[in-house]
């Protein structure tokens, strides 16, 4: 029988300094969908466990990433979610001018300097796939191949004749717990009886979780019509698709700090914002019940009575597989 994580990991400074180099540094992260920045200069951009990261669509009409730091003194060439910059992109801090594709065209008003190379001092770019209109990035130098990690998603999407429709809304929620209390709070459904009363009533009793490669796939039967009928696919380390009758939603569970948390949603429906209302209605209930337990489970790791607890082989699965990779990452 496998034992959970120690309470010590969920808020600490260390294991989140550690989780977010040997995790975030080294995982593909979901940014955005490419529907998002259409126009050259329009970017799209998210701070992930403290790694500020932007994608810019060039004069070429290509993608690239980059850390939102500009190379003089690390101000920032993007502020927000998305935007557009047409021609090129300007330091907030100094003003410093850097071309679509990254490189220094001006260090304005720095005066001369010797040794000064604009060619050395490009911004830092970063690995980018765009993936069925998916937007992922890497900060790792050589990352796991993509079309290894994606295989097992994608194979399950076709197998369904499922398809990932268009942007339509985004919305976050911050929760005052570690991201890992979220995850693992996903990637199992033992709690629905207890904490969604009215999900239980939408989901079939055939209820099932697998995992394969970076993939964690629970689905069920739905009864009736409920809109949260379909299936949900969880990438490592923390992105959620989830996949219904009539649309999408990508959640992305982000470490906002040492034990805080923010969800980003991206819902996808080809018909717009205006056909979401019974998707937002379940989707702000189902959130709103797991930021409480969620809250609550947090506020009882923090309070020193519980160190470790143990995993049930039937309902917890996914979890036991995620605390397995987390726990690699501490000594």
């Amino acid at each position: 029988m496998q034992r959970t994580l120690p309470a010590r990991l969920y808020g600490d400074p260390d294991a989140y300094a550690r989780e977010r180099q040997a995790v975030f540094g080294n995982a593909w992260l979901f940014l955005g969908h490419e529907a998002e920045a259409p126009e050259p200069g329009d970017w799209i951009a998210a701070d992930i466990a403290g790694h500020r990261l932007f994608a810019v669509r060039g004069k070429d009409g290509v993608l690239r990433a980059f850390h939102n730091v500009c190379r003089h003194r690390a101000g920032p060439l993007v502020q927000g979610e998305r935007g557009s910059c047409p021609g090129e992109l300007t330091c907030a801090y100094h003003g410093w001018r850097y071309t679509l594709d990254g490189r220094l065209r001006s260090a304005v008003g720095f005066g001369p300097a010797e040794g000064l190379d604009p060619r050395e001092l490009g911004l830092f770019g970063l690995k980018l796939t765009v993936w069925r209109g998916l937007v992922f990035v890497s900060m790792a130098e050589t990352p796991q191949a993509f079309d290894a990690f994606i295989a097992p998603l994608a194979r399950l999407i076709d197998e369904r004749g499922l398809r990932i429709p268009g942007p339509a809304l985004r919305r976050s929620h911050q929760i005052a717990c570690d991201w890992k209390v979220y995850v693992e709070n996903y990637l199992e459904s033992y709690h629905i009886q207890s904490v969604h009363p009215a999900l239980t009533q939408e989901l079939g009793a055939d209820y099932r979780v697998t995992v394969e490669g970076d993939l964690v796939i629970q689905e069920s039967l739905a009864q009736g019509d409920g809109p949260q009928a379909g299936l949900w696919g969880w990438l490592w380390p923390n992105l959620a698709v989830n996949i219904y009758r009539d649309g999408a939603m990508i959640e992305r569970m982000v470490p906002d700090g040492p034990g805080r948390t923010r969800l980003d949603y991206l819902f996808l429906r080809d018909d717009g914002p205006e056909a979401l209302q019974d998707a937002l209605e379940a989707s702000d209930r189902i959130t709103a019940e797991d930021a409480d337990i969620c809250m609550a489970v947090q506020d009882n790791l923090s309070a020193g009575a519980y160190d470790t607890g143990i995993l049930s082989p039937t309902h917890e699965a996914g979890v036991a597989w995620f605390q397995a990779r987390i726990a690699k990452v501490h000594p």
